[in-house]
């Protein structure tokens, strides 16, 4: 699990006596405490090369009352917040163990905030290894306690996305899926239900049911989980999840390198109780519903297949032309149990289609929606937040990809424009006058980058909280 909880402290939380290293953040050479100006001693540098912004240090410095490691971050840009926080994530990732105090002329709350939340984002760790070492702890001490408190909150959420994302499919199955969502519910006094199994049919969840029937056994059976908080009189949101726990491509079955790392398929579905725990901790006044369809798409005798037709919730038939676009199959119920209570809003987050990785790559989702104003808003804060994502298109006429003689639609087109196909899939569950974003992202990160290590990521979950502060703080 993630080891970052304790490696921000405030100064009253530390109880050790030794010396503290300090960690000043520059942003020009004027900036510099008196103490550096006198200094001999050639910087060394830790990031890139002399001139850049990067991570420069001094080891084993005298200033007369200390005698210990110092160091100096510069930043990127003065009031630069995005770059500022990755700036102190490779501040974490160069330093040595050891306690440091943060010195900064920054006094904005904000950037405060964002510099501790890239340290603790930086020091993020997932492993079930029996031989685990954390002994090289790196501590920042700090005295502003509500920045500390932001940050924090902030980190738990992207902990939580990563931690469930990071899981193996044989821990993090259906059931213990629709139990993290139980666990969310009970930490904020919120309502909750989990229908499962038969009872999808019986409560009229036949899309989600056909999905995941095939995982029969008592931990993999489909399930849709729904938590409901806040004062019913507040404006409702309602966040949709995709919760594919496994995704083997079902009869249509995936290559060993596509289904190698399919336990992420639930990306979505972790994001969702990321962003409703920030939702819940800021007791934003909204009333919210979250909703997650949670199943495995396996291969037994009882699997869909392609060529069958199925009922949603909504009464509308699916022909299905291939068991590998599953995702949208779930979403389709649970989408239409979310317009039933008729929210300003429905937001819902898919690691849906392959087509969404070629057309903006693996780090920037794209999302739909049909409002302009909220397209606009969401490009800006995003930028704004370092957590880009980006619009494509609900282009109706690409509706012909989902044409068939023997249903209202079938589940996949011939390839072309596949991230927007899949979008229009969906559009046709939500009615027009509900605003509705769909994000369509990789929750998980190829390469490792400081803050950002390799595995489970939080991809526009920052931007869709802080769009939601904007519009109902």
């Amino acid at each position: 699990m993630n080891n970052s909880n304790k490696i921000v402290i405030s100064m009253d939380e530390r109880k050790e006596t030794e010396s503290l290293n300090m960690l000043y953040l520059i942003d020009n050479e004027a900036s510099l405490p008196d103490f550096f100006q006198k200094l001999t001693a050639p910087m060394k540098l830790l990031g890139d090369e002399e001139g850049k912004a990067g991570c420069y240090f001094l080891p084993n410095c005298n200033d007369n009352e200390r005698s210990h490691y110092l160091a100096l971050v510069r930043l990127p840009k003065a009031g630069d917040v995005p770059l500022a926080k990755w700036s102190l994530a490779e501040a974490y990732e160069k330093l040595p163990a050891g306690d440091y105090q943060l010195r900064t002329i920054i006094d904005d709350e904000s950037q405060i905030t964002a510099l501790l939340l890239g340290w603790l984002m930086a020091g993020y760790s997932y492993t079930l290894a029996a031989n685990n070492d954390n002994s090289s702890v790196k501590r920042l001490v700090v005295d502003d306690s509500l920045s500390l408190v932001r940050a924090s909150q902030q980190y738990q959420a992207v902990a939580k996305v990563r931690d469930l994302i990071n899981m193996p499919p044989n821990i993090l199955t259906p059931e213990s899926l629709a139990d993290a969502l139980v666990a969310v519910a009970n930490q904020y006094d919120a309502e909750h239900q989990v229908i499962t199994g038969q009872q999808l049919l019986v409560q009229n969840y036949p899309s989600i049911h056909a999905v995941g029937r095939a995982a029969d056994t008592e931990h993999q059976a489909p399930r849709l989980a729904e938590l409901l908080w806040g004062d019913p009189l507040h404006p409702k949101v309602t966040l949709v999840g995709k919760g594919v726990c496994f995704d083997s491509g079902g009869l249509d079955i995936k290559s060993a390198v596509g289904m190698r790392a399919m336990k992420k398929d639930m990306g979505g579905a972790a994001h969702v109780l990321g962003l409703a725990q920030l939702i819940m901790e800021s007791a934003l006044p909204v009333r919210l519903q979250v909703l997650i369809p949670a199943v495995e798409n396996a291969i037994s005798g009882d699997a869909f297949r392609p060529g069958d037709v199925i009922n949603t919730r909504l009464g509308k038939t699916i022909e299905i032309d291939n068991t590998d676009a599953e995702g949208r199959l779930i979403l389709i119920d649970a989408l239409a149990k979310a317009v039933e209570s008729q929210p300003e809003i429905i937001i819902d987050f898919a690691t849906l289609t392959g087509a969404s990785r070629v057309a903006t790559g693996t780090e920037v989702p794209s999302f739909f929606s049909r409002s302009k104003h909220i397209r606009n808003q969401l490009v800006d804060i995003g930028e704004e937040q370092d957590d880009l994502i980006w619009p494509l298109p609900l282009h109706k006429p690409y509706m012909h990809e989902l044409q068939t003689a023997i249903a209202d639609l079938k589940n996949s087109g011939s390839g072309y424009a596949g991230a927007i196909t899949a979008a229009l899939f969906l559009a046709e569950f939500v009615p027009e006058d509900i605003d509705w974003v769909h994000i369509d992202c990789m929750a998980y990160n190829l390469r490792a980058r400081p803050g950002k290590p390799i595995g489970g990521e939080a991809m526009g979950m920052m931007t869709m909280f802080t769009y939601l502060q904007n519009r109902f703080g």
